[in-house]
């Protein structure tokens, strides 16, 4: 008898057979068909997070999938993060998600899995736990939503929810256009339609092998998702019969390709934090130079928002995630399984890219840029590494010295940024500290700071601004975040005081704070921790053992054991 078929203890063996075999008749099954590869569905599916609420048709067609294949697929019930309902942060609770899909995984009688997620969190949460659980698992998501529109313009969850809340603050819409453009912003079933964090971690699973090629990119509303739910169905009892584990898939090598896939298509900076945690579960390091370095070979060429111009539905027509691994096939590491069974190199063999699509997807040799969608920062200021989108950011501002404008908090940021006495000009650089894993905490999605109403009004639309928590995937600006080690622990970005000149260099990958560090040393002396720290629950726990940003901000205790090289 396999682990993954032993049965609850009651001190007795014989009986606890027996016991299971009677409860487990209650949905018609024979004694039988537990012998055929049982696959656990781990749906996701929530009402308050809206972008899995259409989950049950996907359920069903994975559902068929199974069935065909010769297994009995039985779906569970775990933890559901949708980024705009959960306070105050959805990363509070990714660890917490992980851990429960990894102890279901475990703790029930299953052959295989297939990981139903697609809000932000969600995938990189389950792509933790199965990594840890380590039985034959397949990734799959709802898919992002269809475009909007508003007056012939094509409107983006939620790169367009941020535009056009800063010029609502500009004074540049009124309430009625901002509640029409509202309307309309997210229309469909599914998740953020831009390159944002949700729909980075789908082409990232892609890349690494964990979900089937071109399911990424499919629309939440097309039939072809339906067919998809199905032939992952199918995939995921052929794994069971392989025993191909997500170890053998999620390699070194692997995650090389999928940090390369985020570069290519500009995608959001929080999957820099996953893709380290991911691997973390298999004991393997991403250390932030791996990612720096992989972003100056690796060329722009997915034309997307919020750095581009195109939206997923394009890049669906364009042919997803298949057709940008095709375009960088020099770059990737091709001999990698992936859950086809296949090589990288075999589901790419018959991958061709229509001319008819070059504006969205540009060639490797005629990229939109030729460097990657993600710089690493480092100097007095980051020790151990800062994040920035240069492509999403404002050119004039990615080599730029200013006077710093320090906020202590969040609160304090919302008190004071908008305060007409506020000492600020577009020059500045504003700074936030005690946003980070342990210091908010959880590391909200504040990052991109609001620029000053008064300077809005006075035309100002982009500042450097820097922090220690994140940004959404879908928003824009020259925003430098993850900052660490973070200022609640004692990094160096507690010690920053207003007025300290700040100087940025994308092109030399600096983050420099010019004080000396004698004067550095003599305010470290007199800072003490100003953050709130949890007495009980779960933000206890997170506090005392979520580790930094640049280590993925998993739980110290629950990465695996590193493996040799």
């Amino acid at each position: 008898m396999s682990d993954r078929k032993k049965v609850a203890s009651y001190g007795d063996e014989g009986f606890s057979k027996f016991l299971r075999k009677a409860f487990a008749r209650h949905l018609g099954h024979s004694t039988e068909d537990f012998n055929k590869p049982v696959i656990g569905i781990c749906n996701t599916q929530s009402e308050v997070n809206r972008c899995h609420s259409h989950f049950g048709p996907i359920v069903e067609a994975i559902k068929r999938g199974v069935l065909m294949e010769g297994g009995i697929p039985l779906e569970f019930p775990t933890i559901s993060l949708g980024e705009s309902f959960i306070t105050p942060t959805t990363m509070l609770y990714r660890n917490l998600a992980a851990m429960d899909t990894e102890e279901m995984v475990k703790a029930q009688p299953l052959d295989g899995v297939v990981l139903i997620g697609g809000c932000d969190k969600m995938t990189p949460a389950q792509l933790m736990g199965a990594a840890s659980a380590d039985i034959p698992a397949i990734m799959f998501t709802g898919g992002p939503m269809g475009n909007g529109e508003y007056k012939g313009q094509t409107l983006g969850a939620c790169s367009d929810c941020r535009f056009f809340w800063q010029e609502y603050r500009g004074g540049t819409i009124n309430d009625e256009e901002l509640e029409e453009i509202n309307e309309s912003l997210a229309p469909t079933a599914g998740h953020c339609m831009v390159m944002g964090s949700a729909s980075t971690m789908a082409v990232a699973s892609e890349a690494l092998g964990m979900m089937l090629p071109g399911a990424a990119a499919i629309p939440a509303t097309e039939n072809k998702r339906l067919a998809a739910a199905q032939d992952t169905g199918k995939q995921i009892v052929k794994l069971v019969s392989e025993n191909i584990v997500p170890s053998h898939i999620m390699t070194k090598n692997a995650f090389e390709n999928a940090i390369r896939m985020l570069m290519a298509v500009g995608g959001s900076t929080n999957a820099v934090i996953h893709l380290v945690a991911i691997a973390g579960r298999l004991g393997i390091k991403l250390p932030m130079e791996l990612f720096d370095r992989l972003g100056k070979e690796t060329p722009f060429i997915a034309n997307l928002r919020p750095a581009g111009k195109y939206q997923m539905q394009e890049f669906y027509y364009a042919g997803g995630a298949p057709a940008v691994m095709k375009e960088l096939e020099e770059l990737l590491h091709l001999d990698e399984i992936t859950v086809t069974g296949k090589t990288v190199r075999e589901n790419l063999k018959d991958v061709q890219v229509d001319e008819v699509y070059r504006d969205i997807i540009h060639t490797a040799k005629e990229p939109l840029h030729s460097g990657g969608g993600i710089a690493v920062l480092t100097g007095n200021l980051a020790p151990n590494g800062a994040l920035i989108k240069p492509k999403a950011a404002s050119k004039d501002l990615l080599q730029h010295k200013g006077r710093a404008v320090v906020f202590s908090s969040i609160q304090d940021m919302e008190e004071k940024v908008n305060d007409p006495e506020l000492d600020v000009t577009g020059d500045d650089i504003l700074i936030l500290k005690n946003a980070g894993p342990v210091g908010a905490p959880g590391m909200p999605e504040a990052g991109m700071l609001p620029i000053p109403e008064k300077l809005l009004k006075q035309g100002v639309r982009d500042m450097v601004r820097i922090s220690d928590c994140r940004m959404s995937g879908t928003a824009f600006g020259t925003v430098i975040l993850h900052v660490s080690p973070e200022a609640a622990v004692g990094g160096p970005l507690a010690f920053v005081e207003t007025g300290d000149v700040v100087e940025v260099d994308v092109e030399e990958r600096k983050l420099q704070v010019n004080v000396s560090e004698e004067e550095l040393n003599r305010r470290k002396e007199k800072w003490s921790p100003s953050h709130t720290v949890a007495e009980r629950g779960f933000t206890k726990l997170y506090q005392e053992h979520v580790l930094q940003a640049d280590e993925g901000c998993d739980f110290d205790f629950l990465t695996g054991k590193a493996k040799e090289k």
